[in-house]
């Protein structure tokens, strides 16, 4: 029977043993702590440095950066409601302005309003309705001449109550497309007396158009429009005289312009508020176009004559707001095109976008304002 052969360690080889094991394990350990201590630092430091520039970066960009007005395809280069409130025809309203047809309706939400003048020294407006609608507006009244120069670059639909016969005929064969009193789109209102009571729809007149067949299309931006021109000239009070008529006068607010028949307030209304005494009328800019004032005469010889202003060519021009005025002057080969302003040097007069009043001023009469620096 075999026995197992006992093995004879020296101590010492035994002590070498151990003390090279604890070496090993004091390696490993110092290790470990030069991995955590290196990494620990960049770890930290890195993204704590990256988020810093980051955002230092981003808040002064902000912080410095001016929006840009914003411009849209409509007469006044406002937002419409949606794109289909834009993109189709724009639907014009002629309207009284004796006295006896004040408080108008449709003056407040009109997107632009033309003012131009008619026999015996009184004016007349055009309501343009392009992304805008409204189911009462009047009273109507008849049509002029000078609706064709003013109105004809739209190659919209106008509403007038009539015209005379050879006024119609210029209009026709000029292009501007006329519905006339029907009753397809017109009534008479109770509470005023003829002929200061007809009144008008624009869907109503929408829906003739389409009938008709006649173009639903864009006509764009009336001006230029984007960062408005500056200007350091004072203009709190507009003063337009048009005729022996009391003065229209605009009297700057602090936000608008009001309207004021000489002193006393021009007021407007709506479906509800047709009996009540209104509200003031306001807006937030005036340009003056001024042409040259003549007569015009039936070639028949059988109707009256009737004062027109020439907006073919070229003359002085004025744009009112913010209380300030900026003068120049207004250009244009056809009745078909948009107006040019420019400033005297040539420089191109920009607007801001806004409702406003287009005003097509004899150029015999004076305009004007309080210019303190």
């Amino acid at each position: 029977m075999s026995r197992p052969i006992p093995i004879s360690v020296p101590i010492s080889v035994v002590l070498v043993a151990f003390a090279l094991i604890a070496a090993a394990c004091a390696q490993s350990e110092a290790a470990e702590e030069v991995t955590t201590s290196t990494a620990a630092p960049v770890t930290t430091m890195a993204p704590t440095s990256t988020i810093v520039t980051t955002t230092t970066q981003a808040s002064t960009t902000t912080t410095t950066t001016i929006p840009a007005i914003e411009v849209f395809d409509t007469v006044n280069g406002l937002e419409p409601m949606s794109d289909e409130l834009m993109d189709r025809r724009t639907v014009t309203v002629k309207i009284d302005n004796k006295s006896s047809a004040r408080p108008q309706a449709g003056i407040q939400e009109a997107d632009l309003v033309y003012e131009m003048l008619v026999e015996a020294g009184l004016t007349r407006f055009a309501f343009v309705f392009h992304q805008s609608d409204l189911d009462w507006v009047g009273p109507v009244r008849s049509g002029r001449v000078t609706d064709l120069g003013a109105l004809l670059w739209m190659d919209g639909l106008v509403q007038v109550s009539g015209a005379q016969p050879w006024v119609q005929d210029i209009l026709r064969k000029g292009g501007l497309r006329v519905v006339y009193d029907s009753g397809r789109s017109t009534w008479r209102e109770s509470h005023r007396s003829a002929p200061h009571n007809l009144y008008t729809s624009t869907f109503k007149l929408r829906e003739q158009a389409d009938a008709i067949g006649w173009p639903d299309d864009n006509p764009g931006n009336i001006f230029d429009f984007g960062e408005p021109t500056e200007s350091s000239v004072a203009a709190t009070e507009v003063r337009f005289d048009w005729s022996s008529q009391p003065d229209v006068v605009w009297r700057w607010n602090g936000d608008l312009y009001e309207r004021y028949n000489e002193d006393e307030p021009h007021m407007w209304v709506t479906e509800e508020t047709r009996t009540q005494e209104g509200e003031i009328v306001t807006t937030p800019t005036l340009v003056v176009i001024t042409g040259r004032k003549y007569l015009n005469h039936d070639p028949t010889g059988w109707g009256s004559s009737i004062p027109t202003i020439e907006t073919k060519g070229e003359g002085d021009a004025y744009v009112f707001t913010s209380g300030t005025v900026v003068e120049g002057r207004w250009q244009r080969d056809s009745y078909k095109d948009t107006f040019d302003l420019t400033e005297p040097d040539g420089t191109p007069i920009i607007l801001e976008p806004s409702k406003m009043w287009v005003i097509v001023f004899p150029d015999n009469r004076t305009v004007t304002w309080n210019a303190e620096e």
